[in-house]
């Protein structure tokens, strides 16, 4: 390694440094209103140290527990909220709310194309015999993306033509070359949906969006939603867990089916650990501002290579997600592994590609981060199947991305 090579590469994100300064000021002028926001659902619930303490056993009138939803509902502008560490993930969360909502003969409608991959046999589109939606007798439809990679506004009609339970929207790109949802853009599509038959339920896949825009998908007319805790929400420190929120009726069945119907919300320890999720709600406003900076500087030092980008630079952010489209597989082997070789966890690890259960296709992953699978920290990932793109996330420091960028364009000189 020379000198040269380091100083090209500290150069060439030095220059997409300063090319998204104005970003900078921008993003970190967001964080005061969103905090505020948690600071009020705290003062409005009076949160106190009581409140971190769990009631052992079944967990009935677990008081934390129920100041923690309450909480989590107000800054997700929500009628209710449960908060769990038994969800294992976000997946486990809208796997939850969608058994807990359908019904055998129900019609589930995807509006945004394929949902993401850990879905796929949740919904029954791939696999068989473990108890998909679709062996419970609950058709599944999708409305194709156009192109382009928006949603087919003028084909809504046609694919709600059919009664339909429940459409569901994936805010996110997840493993997709397509633009996030904005919660703008949500609010049209419910509004469209309720327009075409007012009884059908509008639920959002949120992961990797919350508190990236002033509003949340159910302060838009979303009925349900559901997330992680360890991604956006759980400010790098929360354990584990899943949330849902929305109406209150579709959040108690979300939580009969992480429990038992007769149990529903009223049931489940937080093992001690409320402080965790009461303090990651208080740093997340920070480290999203965080990590939508490391987004964009990525963008700008992959774009200023001549790689193509999504978002752009200066564009508008719905979710935390960079997409660099890398074009082939060893490039983006060769930038994980700089990730992976800059991460505060696990740094001496060779990220290989390997089989991950509820994916379709191998991954390769720089997940070094203090929550397992978290992607809080600066990560990235990316399936290896063409156009081989990498999804990067995360990052408490831009800082941190800076040096893991620059050891990226250095593996890419390699």
């Amino acid at each position: 390694m020379t000198v040269s090579r380091q100083a090209w590469a500290a150069d060439q994100v030095a220059a997409a440094l300063e090319r998204i300064a104005p970003v900078v000021a921008e993003r970190r002028a967001g964080v005061q209103p969103r905090l505020q926001r948690v600071l009020e659902a705290f003062a409005a619930e009076r949160l106190g140290v009581h409140h971190f303490a769990s009631v052992t056993g079944y967990g009935h009138g677990d008081l934390g527990r129920e100041v923690l939803d309450r909480v989590f509902a107000r800054v997700l502008q929500a009628e209710a909220a449960a908060v769990r560490l038994q969800f294992v993930s976000g997946t486990h969360a809208i796997a939850a709310a969608l058994f807990g909502v359908l019904r055998p003969g129900d019609r589930l409608l995807a509006l945004t194309g394929r949902p993401y991959d850990t879905l796929e046999e949740v919904i029954g589109i791939r696999g068989s015999g473990q108890g998909s939606l679709a062996e419970f007798g609950i058709a599944y439809d999708e409305l194709p993306l156009l192109p382009d990679g928006r949603v087919d506004e003028a084909g809504i009609a046609a694919a709600l033509a059919a009664p339909t339970r429940l459409v569901l929207i994936q805010r996110s790109c997840g493993y997709s070359w397509r633009p996030s949802l904005s919660v703008g853009q949500i609010g049209a599509l419910v509004e469209r949906v309720k327009a075409l038959q007012p009884g059908c339920l509008v639920f959002v896949d949120n992961c990797y969006g919350e508190l990236v825009e002033p509003q949340e998908p159910t302060a838009v007319g979303a009925d349900l939603m559901a997330g992680s805790l360890i991604k956006n929400l759980g400010g790098t420190i929360a354990p584990t867990g899943g949330y849902v929120a929305g109406r209150a009726d579709l959040v108690e069945q979300a939580c009969c089916r992480l429990t038992a119907p007769g149990i529903g919300a009223e049931g489940g320890t937080g093992f001690d650990l409320h402080r965790l999720l009461f303090q990651g709600l208080f740093l997340a406003p920070q480290m999203v501002s965080e990590a939508l900076l490391c987004a964009e500087l990525t963008a700008a030092v992959f774009e200023g290579l001549g790689y193509p980008v999504n978002p752009l630079v200066g564009a508008a952010r719905s979710d935390v997600i960079q997409a660099v489209r890398l074009g082939s597989p060893e490039p983006l082997k060769a930038v994980c592994r700089a990730f992976q070789a800059c991460s505060p966890v696990g740094s001496y690890l060779d990220p290989v590609p390997a089989p991950m259960p509820g994916y379709a296709s191998e991954l390769v992953m720089a997940g070094g981060t203090f929550i397992d699978g978290s992607t809080s920290e600066f990560s990235a990932d990316g399936p290896l199947r063409e156009p081989y793109v990498l999804y990067a996330q995360g990052g408490t420091h831009l800082a941190h991305a800076q040096l893991a960028l620059e050891r990226a364009l250095l593996a890419l000189q390699s």
